[in-house]
């Protein structure tokens, strides 16, 4: 958390998300003892941010679901596969906001429509704004970190392997985070 509040006038305009200074993660269960990581490598979106009634704010964004990289090429081809994003029939992953609700200081509650695998749930992200500054090309600049958890047979995403001694190899809940850095458009 930060620990002085943004003067929330300064966020309002339209911005538009740096992908090569944000990251689009996430955080699964593999074989029920440790923590597999990946990320997200192409993806673009969008913000419109309403300082002064942050409920008039909305975004939007789009994933490209074959760029998912968890570090192995071999878990990212099974994960980009028909077993779990099918990337060749769904190549997109999208959110579109539905609306923003700010809680106190810099946190919020964005609400939305995920659709991953052609299939669309809402979804809340607690989102905290990390500030908003200059960047030395006179640039204005916002950070933005946010999380959420989803369930990933609720987009269709079944398939799994039992372990032996009982379990299974990926978890079924799914921890997205973002660290975004979006970039004030004239």
């Amino acid at each position: 958390m930060t620990t002085a509040t943004t003067d929330l006038s300064t966020i309002t305009g339209t911005w538009t998300i740096d992908a090569s200074h944000s990251t689009i993660g996430f955080t699964a269960r593999h074989a029920m003892i440790a923590k597999v990581h990946g990320r997200f490598a192409e993806f673009e979106g969008s913000l419109v941010l309403d300082g002064d009634t942050p409920a008039n704010s909305s975004t939007t964004l789009t994933i490209q679901s074959a760029s998912i990289n968890t570090g192995n090429a071999d878990r990212d081809g099974h994960l980009t596969s028909a077993d779990f994003l099918d990337a060749e029939q769904f190549p997109a992953l999208t959110f579109a906001s539905t609306s923003v609700t700010h809680m106190s200081g810099n946190d919020f509650v964005l609400a939305g429509d995920l659709t991953v695998h052609g299939v669309t749930k809402p979804v809340e992200i607690k989102v905290e704004l990390s500030g908003v500054g200059s960047d030395p090309w006179g640039n204005t600049r916002i950070g933005l970190e946010g999380s959420t958890e989803i369930s990933r047979k609720d987009y269709g995403l079944v398939w799994n392997a039992a372990i032996e001694g009982g379990g299974i190899l990926v978890s079924d809940h799914i921890k997205i985070t973002l660290d975004v850095q979006a970039i004030k458009q004239v």
